[in-house]
């Protein structure tokens, strides 16, 4: 009787191994690799063969590392009392004698007081004006005289002018804004306040040039 004991299909040769698939991508990745290094080597080789033209040189600052334009820096502008005075006296043509100038604005007092105050010292020197500023009544002349003072160290600080040297060339009381109030009157009233404001400005000069 034939023994009918299933056998084993199984063979005792050793079968080929299925390669995973990240066994796959880990192949394909130095490939991918190397294509990529290519096409930046080409791209920089492109870059790198490109020269600025004269309009980029004057607009900004061609950079061979990276080739493209980098904006020009902007020169920073630094204002200010003395570099406005030193250029006004850069200004002022050769031989022409020199013209100082303090302004005070918004000053509270009324246009016309203050130019009644502006008339008496016009024309005076310095002396002579702080003089006749100190004794005055009014109240404005107060005002007049911290602008004539100011003017006066404008002149020995940035001019370099002696300040009992100088003569007022011009003296000059401008409007400001005027302030808007309001007074209760009667019957539920009100009328309205106006407080005038000044704008003032003194010019000096020196003597030998007035």
């Amino acid at each position: 009787m034939a023994d009918e004991t299933p056998q084993n299909d199984t063979n005792d040769e050793p079968q080929a191994q299925v390669t995973p698939e990240t066994e796959e991508v880990e192949e394909t990745t130095p490939k991918a690799e190397e294509a990529a290094t290519d096409a930046s080597d080409d791209a920089t080789t492109e870059a790198a063969d490109v020269e600025p033209t004269d309009d980029d040189q004057v607009d900004g600052v061609w950079s061979e590392e990276h080739g493209h334009m980098h904006a020009a820096p902007v020169a920073q502008v630094r204002g200010g009392a003395r570099a406005d005075a030193r250029r006004a006296r850069r200004s002022q043509p050769v031989g022409e004698a020199p013209v100082v100038r303090a302004v005070a604005k918004y000053v509270r007092t009324t246009p016309r007081k203050a130019r009644l105050i502006a008339d008496l010292v016009r024309g005076k020197d310095v002396n002579t004006a702080r003089a006749i500023l100190q004794h005055s009544t009014r109240s404005a002349a107060q005002d007049w005289s911290k602008v004539l003072e100011s003017a006066i160290a404008n002149a020995e600080n940035n001019h370099e002018l002696v300040g009992d040297d100088l003569v007022i060339k011009s003296i000059t009381a401008d409007d400001g804004p005027t302030l808007k109030r309001f007074q209760p009157r009667a019957q539920g009233r009100a009328y309205r306040i106006n407080k005038r404001t000044s704008h003032l400005t003194v010019q000096l000069t020196p003597k030998e040039h007035s």
